[in-house]
C-alpha cells in the first residue's frame, strides 16, 4: 500500500484491542494455507523470506520462468526433443538453460537464506511480557496483540504500543527513531493522565494486571506520524494521538522502564505497512540490450522462415530430379519438409539469442558494485565510512551522467553549524568578514554553561545581556531557548543537546554559551536559567516546523502569567506575518541581505503577546480537530496555526555559518570539464546561493547571471538562435548563444519554478535553456519542488540525471532520479537508506564518477557488443553453410562445441575482461575528465555501434566459413573435417579480438584466455574419441576427427588464415588508432601524482552580483581557498561518424589530449579547440 493510499475503513476507529485478553487474540490470529487466510490480528512474526524447503525449487521455477529469454530456450529444449525438426541434440541447450537457471537459483537462495537469518534474529529477541501478575521474558514472535509489554533502556520496541506510563516524572520517555526517519535526535512521549496516575502505584504489575481499558482506534496503516483513536476506561473517553504511541523499531532512551499495550503486531505496524516495494531502475544500456534481442528474435523467424522457403524450391526444383535427394523429403511433400525445416532453423539460430549474457551481466554488476565498497580512495578515515553501492544494476550508468542535481546543505556544506552573527532590533552583533579561526574569544568565564566554542565577537552584546538594559534583546534570546524541539541530556557533569538538525543545535547552543540556558524538558514545563535565575515556563502547544510551512512556533505561559508566541522560520514566512508598521523591520532586512551576501543562513525570529480569550478559543478548536477525520483535521490545523501565527513582531534575525566541505571547488570544477551540468537546489535565500555558487566554482569569476523578469522574456521569446546573458551594466539583454552560452547561469527561485512548470510549453523551453548554460542554481525552493526538476529535466532531456543530498528533505529528488546517492551527513541515515549510493562527503563523487563510472560503462558496453558478436558470429555461419546442404537445417558444428562454445571456450575471458580493464589509470582519469564525455553522450552504446558491430559480425561469419569451404573445396577433406576447421578458426578469431581489445593484464585475464583456449582442443579430443561413439552414437558422431585434424598442416594454416582475416577489422582498426594518437596517449598514461586543480582565467569577471570580500573565511581548513578564476571553456562537440576519429579528453590544465579509443571502435575528432572572444 502506498503512503495516502488508505481505504475508508482505515479512517474509522473501528480497530479494539482489549487489554490483558491475549487468549482471544491468540485465538483470532491471521493464518493462511495456500491463498486461503483468515483471522484479523497478526502475529508478532517478521517475514521477508519468500522461499521454504517445499516451495523454494516451483517458486523459483516460477520467477525465473517470468523472463521470456528462459521461456525461449526452455522451448527450444522442448522442440530438440521431437525428432522430426531436431536439428540439435537436446544438451546442447539444455547445458546452458540449466547453468543459468542453477545459478540464478542458487543467487536467489543465498539472499533469501541471509532474509531467513535476519528475521530470525529479529523474532528471537527478548521482551517481557505480563502473565497474569508477574512479567516474564518471552520472544518477539511470542507476541500478541492486547499484551502489556514491558520495555528497558536501550531495548528497542518490539511492536507498536499504546505507552501506559514510565518510571520518568509524568510517564515521559524518550525514544530514537533512526529506524525509522534516519533521525538520531530523541523525541518525546507521554501517556495520558489517567494512566500515569492510576498505573504507576505500587505494585505496578498488580495495577497492570487489573487494567482493562479497550482502545478504538483506526486500522492498521502506513501513516508514521498520525495517530487517531480512544482509550475507553471507567466509563469515559480519553483521545490518543501520535504522541501516546511508541513505534515498532523505536529504541527507548534516557527512560529506565516503560509499560505499553500492544495495538498493532508484525504486519500490522506501521513501519511494515511502509515498507512498499522499491521502485526497479533499469539501465540506458539494459532497455537498449532489450530492443536488441528482440531485433534478434525478430531476425531468427524471418531468416528463419527464408531458409524453409529455400529448403521447400530445393526440394521441389532439385531434389526430385536426384533419387537419392528425393528420398529424403518429407512423405514426399516439400511443403511438408519447409514446415519442419522452419523450426529446425529456429533451433539452428537459437545462439543468436544470448541466454548467458543476462547472468554475466548480474555477476559483472555485483562484482563491480563490490570495487566500489572496497575503494579505500572513497573511504572518509576520520569516520571510517566507506562508499557503499546498495544498488548493484546501474554501476555503468555512473559513466553516462549529464545532469548532477545537489542539495546544498549537507552536501555541499559540512552541517557544522557556527552561531557568528544576529540582527536584534535592527542592530547587528558580531562580524563574520573575520574567520572563524581569527574570531577572538569572547570571555565567558561567567557562565557555567558555557561550552567555549561560540564563534562569535560580540562583547557589546554580551555586555547588554549581562546588564538586562534591552527587553529585546533578552526576549530575543528567549525565544532562541524555547522555540525548539532540542532534548537537554546531562552526561558526565555537562549539558548537552539532542538536536533534529543542526540549526536548532547551533541556536540553542548560543542562547547557552550567552546566558540563557535551556536546563530541562518535561510534559508541560520548559526549565530556562536566565542569567542564574531558574524559570520556568509552561507548554502550551507546539506548532511544528513542516517544509510547507517552513517555521516553528511554540505557545508558553511565562512565570508572570503572560500568554506569548515565540515564532521563528525563514525570512520571507516571517515578514508576511508581522503586524503592520513593525519596527526596526528595514533594518532587519538590510541586514538580513547583508548575512545572505556572505554566504550565511538565515532565520527571523518573532514574538506575539497572546490574549486569554483568543487561547481558549483557540484551544477549544485544537481539541476539537483531534477527533476529525485525518484530511478535515489536516485543513482545520492549517488555518488555526496561521491564525495564531499572525501579527507577529519581529525581534530579529540570526546568521549562521556552514562552511563548504573538504575538496568541493576540485570536484565540482572537474565535474564540469567532464561535460555534467550541474544543478544545486537549496532552500537558502538568492544571495547566498550565488555567493556560495562563486565560492565553490560551480560559477566562474565571468559567469553572467539570467533570472526574473530577465529570464521570463527570453523564455517567452519567439527566436530559439537566441538567449540572455546578464549584464548588470546596459539593459540588453538577447545576445547570440554562441558567446553566451558558456558563460551564463540561470539563478531560479521556487516561485518561479512553480509558474515555469504551471504555464505549457514554458517547462520544455526552460529545461532546453538549462542545457546551453553554464550552471543552474534554484533557490528557495521545497522538497517537493526538487522532485519536480528532476523529472522536468526526465521529461524533456534524455540524459541520465544524479541527484545527491543527505536530509530526509532530499529522498523525494534522490527517488525520482535515474541515480540517487546519499551522503552520510550528520541529519540521520534517511537519504542513504533510499539511495543507490552512499558516500561519506561530496568530493568522493569524482571517483564514483569518473573513475568507477566510466570503467563500468565502457567495461559493459564493450562486454555486450564482444558477446553479442561472437555468438552472432558463431551463428551465421549455419546460415551460409545452408546455402551448400539444401537448406536442410544442418548445423556446421559437432554438437559438443555447441553447448560448451558459450559457457567455456569464450565465456570467461571476456567477463575477466569485464571485470578487470582499464583503458587509463585511476590517477589519469581524474586528471584528464574530458574522457569522461563520451558516456553522457552515448557514444560507445547506441544504434550505429550496434550496426557497425553487425557489419563487422556478418563480415567475419562470411570470413569463417568461406576461407575454409574455398580452401577444402575438391579435397579429399570431409565435412567434419570441415567443421573442426571453423571452430578453430572461429575460437582463433575471438582470442585475437580479445587479444586487441585488452588494454589492462592481469594475471587472471592471461591465465584463463590460456586455459579456455586449451580446453578447445582438450575436450574436442575427448568427445570425439571412438569408445564413446560406441556408448553413444547419436551423439558422439565425430568419430576420430579431431585427432586427425589436428595432425593435417592444412588444417592449422587454413584456420589461422580465417581467424586473422576474420579479426582484421579490429586489427585494422587497433593500428589506425594507435598511428593517430600515439603521442596524446603517452602523454596521458605519464601523468604522475596528484596535484591540485588550480583553474585561472585570462577573462575578467562581468560584474553579476554582490560578492563579499569576507567570502575567503567560507572555506574549511582543509578545503582549498578559492581561485581567481575559473575553468576553460569547454571544447566544442560537433558530431561525427560512429566509427572513425579520435577521443577526446581535457586534462585539468586545460590542454587538450587525443587519446585512442581503447576498444578498437573509433569515435568523431570531438576535442577541437573552441573559438574564443
Amino acid at each position: 500500500m502506498a503512503i495516502g493510499d488508505n481505504t475508508k475503513a482505515d479512517l474509522e476507529l473501528t480497530w479494539e484491542v482489549r487489554a490483558n485478553c491475549r487468549q482471544r487474540y491468540a485465538r483470532g490470529r491471521r493464518r493462511s494455507f495456500l491463498c486461503f487466510r483468515w483471522g484479523q490480528y497478526a502475529d508478532n512474526t517478521v517475514r521477508s523470506y519468500k522461499y521454504s524447503l517445499l516451495t523454494f525449487l516451483p517458486l523459483t521455477l516460477f520467477e525465473q520462468f517470468h523472463r521470456v529469454a528462459n521461456i525461449y530456450y526452455l522451448l527450444i529444449v522442448v522442440m530438440q526433443a521431437i525428432p522430426a525438426i531436431a536439428s540439435l541434440r537436446w544438451y546442447t541447450n539444455a547445458i546452458p538453460l540449466i547453468l543459468v537457471l542453477t545459478v540464478r537459483g542458487l543467487k536467489d537462495l543465498a539472499t533469501d537464506l541471509a532474509r531467513r537469518k535476519s528475521d530470525s534474529q529479529i523474532n528471537s529477541r527478548a521482551s517481557d511480557v505480563l502473565d497474569s501478575t508477574s512479567f516474564c521474558t518471552v520472544q518477539w514472535k511470542d507476541l500478541c496483540v492486547g499484551d502489556v509489554v514491558r520495555i528497558h533502556k536501550d531495548q528497542p520496541v518490539p511492536a507498536d504500543l499504546l505507552l501506559l506510563c514510565s518510571s520518568e516524572e509524568y510517564s515521559l520517555c524518550y525514544v530514537e527513531t533512526a529506524d525509522i526517519d534516519g533521525e538520531t535526535n530523541l523525541k518525546y512521549k507521554q501517556a495520558l493522565s489517567i494512566t500515569h496516575n492510576e498505573l504507576t502505584s505500587e505494585p505496578s504489575e498488580k495495577s497492570l494486571a487489573d487494567f482493562d481499558g479497550v482502545v478504538w482506534c483506526e486500522h492498521p496503516n502506513n501513516r508514521l506520524y498520525a495517530f487517531r483513536g480512544h482509550l475507553r476506561w471507567h466509563g469515559e473517553d480519553h483521545v490518543l494521538n501520535n504522541d501516546h504511541i511508541l513505534l515498532r523499531g523505536t529504541v527507548l532512551r534516557n527512560t529506565q522502564v516503560a509499560y505499553g499495550l500492544m495495538i498493532y503486531a508484525g504486519a500490522d505496524t506501521k513501519i511494515l505497512r511502509s515498507c512498499g516495494k522499491l521502485r526497479v531502475k533499469s539501465t540506458h544500456v539494459d532497455r537498449l540490450l532489450n530492443k536488441m534481442v528482440i531485433g534478434i528474435f525478430a531476425f531468427v523467424l524471418l531468416t528463419s522462415l527464408l531458409m524453409a522457403v529455400g529448403h521447400g524450391a530445393f526440394e521441389s526444383q532439385v531434389s526430385r530430379f536426384i533419387p537419392a535427394l528425393s528420398a529424403l523429403t518429407v512423405n514426399g511433400d516439400p511443403v511438408y519438409s519447409a514446415f519442419l525445416t522452419f523450426w529446425s532453423y529456429i533451433i539452428v539460430l537459437n545462439p543468436l539469442i544470448p541466454m548467458a549474457l543476462y547472468i554475466s551481466f548480474d555477476v559483472i554488476h555485483v562484482l563491480h558494485s563490490l570495487f566500489i565498497n572496497w575503494d579505500r580512495e572513497m573511504r572518509w578515515e576520520k569516520k571510517d565510512s566507506p562508499a557503499r553501492a546498495r544498488n548493484t544494476s546501474l554501476n555503468e550508468q555512473l559513466g553516462q551522467v549529464g545532469h548532477l542535481l545537489s542539495d546544498k546543505t549537507g552536501t555541499l556544506t559540512q552541517n557544522h553549524l557556527l552561531f557568528r552573527q544576529c540582527c536584534i532590533a535592527g542592530r547587528v552583533y558580531g562580524d563574520a568578514s573575520i574567520s572563524v579561526e581569527e574570531t577572538q574569544q569572547m570571555d565567558l568565564s561567567w557562565n557555567p554553561f558555557a561550552s567555549g566554542q561560540l564563534s562569535m565577537w560580540a562583547p557589546e552584546l554580551v555586555q547588554l545581556l549581562r546588564a538586562r538594559q534591552c527587553p529585546i534583546v533578552s526576549e530575543f534570546f528567549t525565544a532562541l531557548a524555547l522555540c525548539h524541539t532540542v532534548m537537554p541530556e546531562q552526561s558526565k557533569g555537562a549539558l548537552l543537546y539532542k538536536a533534529s538538525s543542526p540549526d536548532e543545535e547551533a541556536l540553542v547552543g548560543a542562547a547557552r554559551d550567552l546566558g540563557w540556558v535551556f536546563h530541562s524538558r518535561r510534559r508541560d514545563n520548559l526549565t530556562l536559567l536566565e542569567l542564574g535565575v531558574t524559570r520556568e515556563y509552561q507548554l502550551l502547544a507546539t506548532l511544528e516546523f513542516t517544509s510547507q510551512r517552513r517555521r516553528m512556533s511554540i505557545l508558553v505561559r511565562d512565570p508572570e502569567g503572560g500568554l506569548k508566541l515565540y515564532c521563528k522560520g525563514a525570512d520571507m514566512v516571517i515578514l508576511e506575518r508581522l503586524q503592520a508598521g513593525c519596527p526596526c523591520l528595514e533594518s532587519t532586512e538590510r541586514a538580513l541581505e547583508s548575512f545572505a551576501q556572505t554566504c550565511l543562513r538565515t532565520l527571523c525570529v518573532a514574538v506575539r503577546c497572546v490574549p486569554e480569550e483568543l487561547w481558549e478559543c483557540w484551544s477549544k478548536v485544537l481539541t476539537d480537530a483531534a477527533t476529525m477525520a485525518t484530511g478535515e483535521r489536516d485543513a482545520v490545523l492549517e488555518a488555526l496555526h496561521g491564525d495564531m501565527e499572525s501579527q507577529l513582531l519581529l525581534l530579529g534575525a540570526t546568521a549562521i555559518e556552514d562552511r563548504l566541505q573538504e575538496g568541493v571547488p576540485e570536484t565540482i570544477a572537474l565535474l564540469r570539464e567532464a561535460g555534467l551540468k550541474i544543478w544545486v537546489l537549496t532552500g537558502d535565500k538568492t544571495e547566498t546561493a550565488v555567493n556560495i555558487g562563486y565560492f565553490s566554482k560551480l560559477l566562474d569569476p565571468d559567469t553572467c547571471l539570467l533570472g526574473g523578469q530577465e529570464l521570463r522574456e527570453v523564455l517567452r521569446s519567439a527566436d530559439p538562435g537566441y538567449s540572455a546573458s546578464s549584464s548588470r551594466q546596459g539593459n540588453a539583454w538577447c545576445v547570440n548563444m554562441k558567446t553566451a552560452r558558456a558563460k551564463t547561469a540561470l539563478v531560479i527561485s521556487g516561485p518561479e519554478l512553480a509558474e515555469f512548470v504551471q504555464e505549457p510549453g514554458m517547462g520544455a523551453k526552460l529545461i532546453g535553456l538549462a542545457a546551453q548554460c553554464q550552471s543552474v542554481l534554484c533557490c528557495r525552493v521545497t522538497p517537493g519542488q526538487k522532485a519536480d526538476i528532476v523529472t522536468l529535466i526526465r521529461k524533456y532531456s534524455s540524459s541520465i540525471t544524479m541527484a545527491i543530498g543527505d536530509g530526509a528533505n532530499d529522498v523525494n529528488m534522490i527517488k525520482t532520479a535515474h541515480i540517487g546517492v546519499g551522503i552520510a551527513g550528520v541529519e540521520g541515515g534517511q537519504a542513504v537508506q533510499n539511495a543507490d549510493f552512499s558516500l561519506a562527503q561530496f568530493r568522493f563523487l569524482q571517483r564514483l564518477l569518473l573513475v568507477h563510472g566510466r570503467w563500468s560503462y565502457r567495461r559493459i558496453t564493450f562486454f555486450v557488443l564482444f558477446f553479442i558478436h561472437k555468438t552472432c558470429n558463431f551463428a551465421l555461419v549455419n546460415i551460409w553453410f545452408g546455402f551448400f546442404n539444401g537448406f536442410s537445417a544442418q548445423s556446421m558444428y559437432e554438437n559438443w562445441f555447441i553447448a560448451m562454445y558459450t559457457s567455456l571456450y569464450t565465456s570467461i575471458p571476456i567477463q575477466l575482461y569485464a571485470f578487470f580493464e582499464q583503458d587509463v589509470s585511476a590517477e589519469s582519469s581524474l586528471k584528464s575528465p574530458g574522457l569522461y564525455r563520451p558516456g553522457p553522450l552515448n557514444r560507445l552504446f547506441n544504434p550505429l555501434t550496434i550496426a557497425a558491430m553487425l557489419a563487422q559480425t556478418l563480415f567475419s561469419s562470411l570470413v569463417l566459413f568461406f576461407i575454409p569451404y574455398g580452401v577444402f573445396h575438391d579435397s579429399p577433406l570431409d565435412y567434419q573435417t570441415l567443421a573442426v576447421t571453423v571452430s578453430m578458426a572461429d575460437i582463433f578469431c575471438v582470442d585475437a579480438e580479445l587479444l586487441l581489445l585488452t588494454r589492462h593484464w592481469t594475471v587472471f585475464n592471461a591465465v584463463f584466455l590460456c586455459i579456455a583456449f586449451g580446453f578447445f582442443f582438450i575436450v574436442t579430443r575427448i568427445t570425439q574419441q571412438p569408445r564413446l561413439f560406441q556408448l553413444a552414437p547419436a551423439d558422439y558422431f565425430f568419430v576420430g576427427v579431431s585427432e586427425n585434424a589436428f595432425a593435417n598442416p592444412l588444417v592449422w594454416l587454413t584456420a589461422l588464415l580465417a581467424g586473422v582475416t576474420a579479426a582484421l577489422p579490429a586489427l585494422f582498426v587497433f593500428v589506425f588508432n594507435v598511428l593517430l594518437s600515439r603521442p596524446d596517449t603517452h602523454r596521458v598514461h605519464s601523468l604522475a601524482g596528484p596535484r591540485p586543480v588550480e583553474l585561472r582565467s585570462k577573462v575578467r569577471r562581468i560584474d553579476s552580483g554582490r560578492r563579499p570580500s569576507g567570502v575567503a573565511s567560507r572555506v574549511s581548513s582543509k578545503g582549498a581557498a578559492p581561485a581567481s578564476g575559473g575553468p576553460h571553456p569547454h571544447p566544442h562537440h560537433p558530431r561525427g561518424l560512429p566509427l572513425l576519429g579520435d577521443r577526446p579528453t581535457v586534462d585539468g590544465s586545460g590542454i587538450e589530449l587525443n587519446v585512442p579509443f581503447i576498444g578498437r571502435k573509433l569515435l568523431p575528432a570531438i576535442g577541437k579547440k573552441p573559438d574564443h572572444d
